[in-house]
């Protein structure tokens, strides 16, 4: 059968939409695979190592696992064990008179089937005790023995030399032992919160 021009770019055409909406479904199909998990979902994990405010340095990374599977609909999107990834953004260590120690911690990624996906989380923080009030009692407890010592030393007089003598003494123990730093051992339990949806293709 003999076909004219017409007829030819009548079928060149349909051919185009066919091809056109079996590459539309493919598309929908890969798609609609993957689950995207909204802003504020909580991501529970547990870390594979020690990290520390006199230690950490702000810009490591941290291994962590997923301690507590994240499902939406029925539907496990990132399982229980998955491997996390974490960012140190900031780490200050105590001083020993004065200075917070400080832990900001943040998850970057997490594997899912083989495949890395970026994240964008809150922050879980860390602050360290403070020492003021205990650096008060030492250096105030330093002052008062030292007060004793000098009135048994010398009388009266001796109480003006003594109390200094004590203060510094006192000083001398808060700054021995007054660090405060943050020490979160392997298997310590954090929960980040996603800052952005994330999309993720579920396994199987």
């Amino acid at each position: 059968m003999h076909l004219s021009r017409r007829n030819y770019v009548l079928i060149g055409s349909a051919l185009l939409v066919t091809v056109a909406l079996g590459l539309a479904g493919a598309t929908y199909a890969v798609r609609s695979d993957r689950v995207t998990l909204p802003a504020a979902t909580p991501i529970h994990v547990t870390l594979d190592q020690a990290l520390a405010s006199n230690q950490s340095r702000s810009g490591d990374h941290f291994e962590a696992t997923v301690s507590e599977p994240v499902i939406v609909e029925g539907k496990t999107v990132i399982p229980q064990g998955a491997q996390a990834k974490g960012l140190v953004v900031e780490s200050h260590k105590s001083g020993r008179l004065k200075g917070v120690a400080r832990l900001h911690l943040e998850l970057v990624s997490v594997e899912v089937s083989g495949e890395n996906y970026p994240l964008r989380t809150t922050s879980a923080f860390r602050r360290g005790g403070d020492h003021k009030k205990r650096n008060i009692a030492l250096i105030g407890g330093g002052a008062g023995a030292g007060t004793v010592v000098g009135v048994i030393a010398a009388g009266g007089k001796g109480a003006l030399i003594g109390g200094p003598v004590g203060a510094g003494a006192g000083t001398a123990v808060a700054f021995l032992t007054g660090k405060k730093d943050i020490r979160l051992p392997p298997e310590t339990s954090l929960t980040f919160k996603l800052a952005e949806p994330v999309t993720i293709r579920p396994k199987g």
